[in-house]
């Protein structure tokens, strides 16, 4: 197989760790074969510019007693390889239903039937088209001719299912639970062309094991000297020239362009004319199309010139050679030129764009109001750029945290020695980024012990980049699901003193903040855990300041499948009420273990608020108290604590407690006896809460983790929208993508 750089063999022979190609002898063949490193795959294929293809286990069900998995995810968070649109969903086998896992908001399965005649041998299932050849160094796979009279996969034996527009990291092929019947059932995710075929069933794709993938790659901008050192052209300016011939003018055979929503990476490749490896200084050779096709020109003189070439006729054969060698030598010192040129004015134009941005982005803005505003001069800091970029080692990838939808964290070290973590952006909205400084001001005067600190902010980027304090022991999330593995969560006396953390941190920003504060998007994953294992809540990139006399604001409707308020669904109107719902899901979290959504729960209860009401309802708090806690926490006080959680969780807002008061009976909780009763907030529901409660809106079902509608704004409340504002909805750590 040929392995083309950035991707190698041995150190110094690959770009990044993430091209590491090792040979690894199997034990099923007893031959070496390419393993990529980064992922722990084999490769089955390299194309450049940016393909390459990988075998990835196959899902069954129902083929064998022993080795079998109904449910597979290729990972392939914070690399710079993605799931591409090309692949497609294949199952085979009778009554089977397979999906696509973590490609929320979307919902993507098939389902299979044989008709009510039981399988036999001759039964038509899947089989490999024979069209796909040996997959070569820049090969096509098939061609259109190849699928003439070939029977598709539509639901009979077998069934496909295109993966959505896009590219993911994170990837899942499940079988359905449910399917009880039916014989071997497969499913896997593949590029490959599948088509029904006699004499191929499913036991022997299960045999088989794999499957092929195909997976897009990036090169990382922030690299910026490999990019200057290839030369190539830089893309807008390349389809900014006039016409094929200016653009061959300059005699560069390569083109980089740049991905900003691929999380700031980019590719290269060989423009028309040339041909090779885009990713090696002059890597791009020119094709010589005189001599790869004698007949171009018929009876005429062909001229191969730089990307094209040309036909000559009559007297113009004479200077063929001339003209040749006159344009390579042209086009050298054309491209000497334009090197040096670009060297020495790089510097001059990089510091008038610091000035730019930092204009544009409202520093002039931000350093009045923070000049005017007692106490924060000495607490929030406009960094430079070039601070920055030296604590993170140029935003090097070995200093990334996490990354989400939005944007990617890194882990920085200021030069008095403070280990800070560095928010970078993607996205900007010119409209809003008034909004933005004066939501800087308003959280950069939060001084709370249990509220993540922001630090200041870097202006002279395209995007403002935010920089709060370094939270060392990951979020809540992670320690509930063990994922840690320090076991730290395994005591109820350590939850309660949590869930005592977060609420103090949310009562103080709903009602001891200089203007009331509405987080918007509380969740296990946005609560970091310090070094003494205290709760800090943090992610304000959805956060709205309102003023005392409004009660609520309208805005776009945004939030996380499990914790949205379903009043706020409903209405897009978000008061501190909403918050208070979405502690009322932590409260549970901490109480149950639980995820806040699962499709492993029933329907009607995959939302966790749903599952817990239900629970309550029947008296049933003991059997879903999470078994690490069960036998040795203080029953009253988690009794106590359920009780609370169940008034936050109450459908109508009006009748959920103020995080104020769920903060104080925290506090009551924490101190009480043995034998203490029920808090004072917590009545037994009435009919009418009951019947409201049978209606709950299940979202998260369909699209709940993008959800976006625009709602009538009242002459009431806030008009406002989720672009830019501390700028996502991502957590300020995001350590995994779900």
């Amino acid at each position: 197989m040929h392995i083309p750089y950035p991707f190698g063999i041995g150190m110094g022979c690959y770009l990044e760790k993430w091209y590491e190609i090792k040979c690894v002898n199997t034990t099923i063949s007893g031959k070496h074969v390419p393993f990529l490193a980064a992922i722990g795959k084999e490769v089955v294929n390299i194309s450049l510019p940016d393909l390459l293809r990988i075998k990835n286990p196959i899902a069954s069900k129902g083929c064998s007693s022993h080795g079998e998995e109904s449910e597979l995810r290729l990972n392939l968070t914070g690399t710079p390889f993605s799931v591409g649109p090309s692949n497609t969903l294949i199952a085979a086998g009778c009554d089977i239903t397979a999906w696509l896992t973590n490609i929320e908001p979307s919902v993507v399965g098939c389902n299979s039937r044989c008709g009510k005649k039981s399988y036999t041998t001759t039964q038509s299932f899947l089989t490999l088209d024979d069209c796909i050849g040996d997959y070569g160094y820049d090969d096509m796979y098939c061609t259109e001719t190849s699928f003439v009279d070939k029977k598709s996969c539509s639901g009979t034996g077998c069934c496909e299912a295109k993966i959505p527009d896009g590219h993911r990291q994170i990837v899942g092929v499940r079988i359905d639970n449910a399917t009880t019947t039916g014989g071997c059932k497969v499913a896997f995710l593949t590029d490959e062309n599948y088509l029904l075929s006699n004499g191929s069933d499913p036991q022997r794709l299960h045999s088989k094991r794999y499957a092929t993938v195909e997976l897009g790659f990036f090169i990382h901008i922030s690299n910026r000297s490999f990019f200057d050192s290839l030369g190539c052209h830089n893309w807008e300016n390349y389809t900014g020239a006039r016409g094929n011939n200016d653009r061959r003018s300059y005699g560069i055979g390569c083109v980089c362009k740049k991905y900003s929503s691929v999380s700031s990476y980019g590719r290269c490749g060989c423009i028309t004319g040339y041909r090779g490896n885009p990713y090696i200084p002059g890597g791009c050779k020119d094709i010589n199309e005189c001599l790869e096709d004698p007949s171009l020109c018929e009876d005429a003189a062909c001229v191969n010139l730089p990307g094209e070439y040309k036909c000559l006729h009559g007297n113009h054969r004479r200077p063929v050679l001339a003209i040749g060698i006159g344009s390579s030598f042209g086009s050298l010192i054309f491209i000497a030129g334009i090197y040096w040129a670009y060297k020495f004015i790089r510097k001059q134009i990089r510091l008038n764009q610091k000035k730019k941005f930092f204009k544009r982005n409202g520093g002039l803005l931000l350093q009045q109001q923070l000049t005017s505003t007692q106490g924060n001069v000495e607490n929030t800091r406009v960094f430079t750029s070039k601070e920055l970029e030296k604590a993170t080692e140029n935003f090097s990838l070995k200093r990334i945290l996490g990354q989400g939808g939005q944007g990617t964290v890194y882990k920085g070290m200021l030069v008095d020695g403070r280990i800070v973590a560095v928010k970078k952006s993607k996205v900007v909205d010119e409209d809003k980024l008034e909004e933005f400084i004066n939501e800087v001001v308003i959280l950069s005067q939060i001084n709370h012990r249990n509220i993540v600190k922001l630090l200041g902010c870097c202006l002279e980027t395209h995007v403002p980049v935010l920089v709060y304090e370094f939270i060392p022991n990951g979020n809540l999330f992670e320690h509930l699901r063990d994922e840690c593995g320090d076991n730290m969560m395994a005591t109820w006396d350590l939850r309660l003193l949590i869930a005592i953390d977060v609420a103090g941190a949310l009562s103080y920003l709903h009602s001891s903040a200089s203007s009331p504060i509405y987080h918007r998007d509380v969740k296990s994953t946005n609560i970091m855990l310090d070094e003494k294992y205290r709760a800090k809540v943090s992610d304000f990139g959805t956060s709205r300041s309102v003023t005392v006399d409004h009660t609520h604001l309208t805005t776009v409707v945004s939030g996380t499948a499990g914790y949205m308020d379903p009043e706020y669904f409903q209405s897009s109107q978000f008061t501190d009420k909403s918050d208070v719902y979405s502690f009322g899901v932590v409260l549970v979290e901490l109480i149950t273990g639980e995820k806040p959504f699962s499709f492993l729960r029933s329907q009607d209860n995959r939302t966790l608020s749903s599952y817990f009401t239900l629970a309550m309802k029947e008296n049933k708090l003991f059997d879903i108290i999470d078994p690490r806690i069960r036998d040795g926490c203080n029953l009253n006080q988690v009794t106590a604590a359920a009780d609370i959680a169940r008034t936050c969780l109450n459908m109508k807002r009006k009748k959920r407690p103020s995080m104020r008061e769920v903060s104080m009976e925290l506090e009551k909780i924490r101190g009480s006896s043995e034998d203490m009763q029920s808090h004072e907030y917590v009545a037994g529901e009435n009919k009418e809460d009951k019947n409201k409660r049978a209606v709950e809106v299940n979202i998260g079902e369909s699209s709940w983790n993008d959800v976006a509608f625009t709602a009538p704004v009242s002459q009431n409340s806030v008009a406002t929208s989720s672009s830019l504002s501390l700028s996502d909805t991502e957590p300020l750590f995001p350590h995994q993508t779900r």
